[in-house]
């Protein structure tokens, strides 16, 4: 301390120290520095003096004494928050904002608290204990769940892995940590260990979320050998049910621990003015990162997608064109939670006051007939899981009504065909417009052959299809996503009056890219870009923009494209140029804008063939779409999975999983075997799926040759699947290389 600031006299053993406390106040003041003054051998007596100067009288009982004064800077706890979340709760301690815009995604939830408070907001009745909260105390828990993490030490921008499966408590725990200001890091429990340890150490998570204590034991002896984890949470289970040698050096905390340190805090935070005084507070931006969801992979290593609140919130936003949802509507929700799809629609549906179910695969159909959601959020492999089940229904009906059916939908189709054409919903690549003459040509025979055929639409329509949609159960629409829906789903379902509506996206577009909208949900495309989103078409080698119509890669750009990969730049730099445009890897053209003619209505859609590292050039240099070929061959009830290969090969191949059941049925149905036999040969099991291949793919431009059989499907578990159920092609291929060389040999 400086001599103008501090004096030391004695006098009778008293020592007097004079301070100038024009210097020292400021110190004092400052809630960021600690002031300490210590006296050796001396005991303090009281102040002396009084204004811009005063003395701190102490005794000396000793001659020796040494006196030594301190400052030190304390710095304070950053809390972050979400600005209209907890602006209520902190609007004495910083400037907030006036407006109720949302800036981070958690803001929703006060939101819809105000709005909707005692409605339902979501049913868990498949976890133990069965939960149902409307929107006040859904946001009351999030609420609680981000303090107590804030309690255990969670801190802004630290990623903690979240690897858990569909639940209410999901929804809780993924926005408490986007409110703390936190990233998380989410992956469902169906994923292999190894990917899940890549995951968190690529990720440099400090902390693990995770579903229960089976999961945890599953994959503890790998992460403890490979990560250093702070702590780890248990969303559903208890502690005891841990294997103890695991955790003895790690934290546990229940879902219901960190509830109640968060209960408790809050109520600390609301009562006690120094505990508020003790943070610094910053808000959480819309630039700021939310999440790291990684790709699937179907291709190669999955990469790390960060997506900022203002990305999620484009979507929360926008959505509404799509699914124009009200207060009460009801939704079920079947898919993975961490996937970009489900997440962003969940966020949009909690925003509009939708009351939601959980179910899995397994419960579907039956929540489905009991529930009577108005709309399913799914991938195409759900509604083909329907349309199957629909379609063995009518194969094992009697004969007569099984003709009938299938002779109801036959004209059905047809009848929706001519009402697309006099619509003008049909898709063309072609850009010339049609002549007036022959448009109204083409409107005339339309309308009179749907005439004709009306009345056995809706006699079929009043017997068969309604007691399909009754046991399909959903009322308004099923939305379709995270996948290609292929175009004999969306024909079917169109013709029994089940509306589907097909999207388009990918996470790094967080994720919906284009979507139908209700009035015009033209079949075979994925409808119009969503609001904000700008699409156009690149040639694939020479990056020049192509006219509408013309097939090439797929650019958007838009509030909802990425911030990034996650300590990958190479990878972000190829797929994101300095302009903004994503190339979305997807090939796909643009239907042309006509004023007249059976596509005036759906000018301006996109419509999806395939993706750009899945085609295959021949050695003849022709380059094939398999999606295409799939797709059609997978309409056959006698094959399970197909996957079409022939990369520098002269023509096309396959390697075919058979559903049994079916095959053996068909052999029965042909007499190839007997009536009682419960298997068939390798041999027959050859020519029926070389029958079915031909029938299937005849009128595709490529037809496939040489084929394999393989008995075990490909499934997630076996790691031939992502988790969102998408075939990892690299690695089937790379799995039967040598079976799929003899092939062409």
């Amino acid at each position: 301390m400086s001599s103008s600031a501090a004096g030391v006299s004695t006098s009778s053993g008293v020592i007097a120290v004079a301070c100038d406390w024009s210097y020292i106040t400021p110190f004092l003041c400052s809630s960021n520095v600690s002031f300490s003054c210590s006296f050796r051998g001396l005991t303090t007596l009281g102040w002396k003096g009084g204004g811009r100067r005063r003395g701190l009288l102490l005794s000396c009982p000793h001659r020796g004494f040494c006196v030594s004064c301190e400052s030190k800077t304390i710095a304070k706890a950053i809390r972050r928050f979400p600005p209209y979340l907890e602006g209520a709760l902190l609007l004495n301690v910083g400037e907030l904002p006036s407006s109720k815009e949302w800036k981070a995604v958690p803001d929703i939830w006060r939101d819809s608290a105000e709005k909707y408070g005692d409605r339902i907001a979501l049913i868990d009745p498949y976890h133990d204990p069965l939960t149902k909260m409307t929107y006040r105390q859904l946001e009351q828990g999030i609420l609680d769940f981000s303090e107590g993490l804030r309690v255990i030490g969670v801190k802004p921008d630290e990623k903690l892995a979240f690897f858990a499966d569909n639940s209410c408590r999901w929804l809780i725990a993924d926005q408490g940590m986007m409110a703390t200001g936190a990233i998380n890091v989410a992956r469902g429990s169906r994923s292999s260990t190894e990917e899940l340890l890549k995951i968190f150490q690529h990720s440099e998570s400090a902390a693990l979320i995770v579903d229960n204590p089976e999961l945890f034991n599953r994959i503890a002896e790998v992460f403890q050998e490979g990560a250093v984890m702070r702590f780890v949470i248990l969303l559903w289970g208890d502690k005891s049910c841990l294997s103890t040698e695991r955790t003895e050096e790690i934290p546990v905390y229940t879902y219901n621990e960190i509830m109640n340190f968060g209960r408790e805090s809050r109520r600390a935070f609301l009562t006690a003015k120094d505990i508020r005084e003790s943070y610094d507070y910053q808000m959480i931006d819309s630039e700021d990162v939310a999440a790291i969801i990684y790709t699937s992979g179907t291709t190669g290593d999955p990469k790390g997608v960060m997506l900022t609140h203002r990305n999620l919130l484009h979507q929360i936003k926008n959505l509404h064109d799509v699914v124009p949802v009200v207060p009460g509507d009801r939704i079920l929700s079947v898919l993975p939670p961490w996937h970009s799809y489900e997440r962003a629609c969940e966020y949009f549906i909690f925003a509009n006051g939708v009351e939601q179910m959980y179910t899995s695969v397994k419960k579907l159909k039956e929540d489905l007939r009991q529930y009577q959601p108005r709309y399913l959020l799914a991938v195409p492999l759900l509604f083909d899981a329907l349309h199957s089940a629909i379609q063995k229904q009518i194969s094992t009906s009697p004969a007569v009504r099984r003709i009938v059916a299938m002779a109801f939908i036959k004209i059905s189709t047809t009848f929706m065909e001519c009402k697309r054409i006099y619509e003008g919903k049909c898709i063309t690549r072609e850009q010339k417009q049609p002549r007036f003459f022959v448009s109204v040509l083409d409107y005339s025979w339309s309308r009179v052959i749907a005439a004709i055929l009306w009345p056995l639409h809706m006699l079929a329509n009043k017997f068969l299809y309604s007691r399909i949609r009754s046991a399909i159960g959903i009322t308004k629409a099923g939305i379709s996503g995270g996948g290609s829906l292929p175009f004999y789903l969306d024909q079917f379902f169109e013709a029994i009056g089940v509306i589907i509506q097909n999207g388009y996206g990918m996470t790094e577009c967080s994720p919906v890219i284009a979507a139908r909208r209700p009035g015009s949900n033209v079949v075979g495309t994925c409808g119009d870009p969503l609001k904000y989103t700008e699409a156009r078409i690149v040639d694939p080698k020479t990056n020049e923009v192509l006219p509408h119509g013309s097939k090439g890669i797929i650019k958007v750009k838009g509030p909802h494209v990425m911030k990034g990969y996650f300590k990958n730049p190479v990878a972000t730099s190829r797929a994101r140029d300095k302009d903004g445009w994503l190339d979305t890897g997807d090939i796909g053209f643009i239907v042309p804008h006509h004023s007249m003619g059976r596509s005036r209505s759906c000018g301006g859609m996109i419509v999806l063939e395939g993706r750009a590292k899945d085609t295959i050039v021949l050695s003849t240099g022709e380059n094939v779409e398999p999606a295409e070929l799939e797709e059609a061959a997978s309409r056959s009830s006698l094959i399970q999975q197909i996957v079409v290969v022939g990369q520098d090969q002269r023509r096309l191949g396959a390697i075919v999983v058979p559903n049994s059941g079916e095959v053996l049925l068909a052999a029965k149905r042909k007499s190839l075997v007997d009536a009682d036999a419960t298997m068939v040969s390798q041999e027959t099991v050859v020519n029926l799926l070389r029958e079915e291949l031909t029938t299937w793919t005849s009128e595709c431009s490529f037809q496939v040759g040489p084929f394999l059989v393989v008995d075990e499907p490909f499934t997630i578990d076996s790691g031939f699947m992502t988790p969102t159920m998408k075939i990892r092609r690299d690695r089937v291929v790379a799995k039967f290389k040598e079976q799929i060389d003899k092939l062409y040999t």
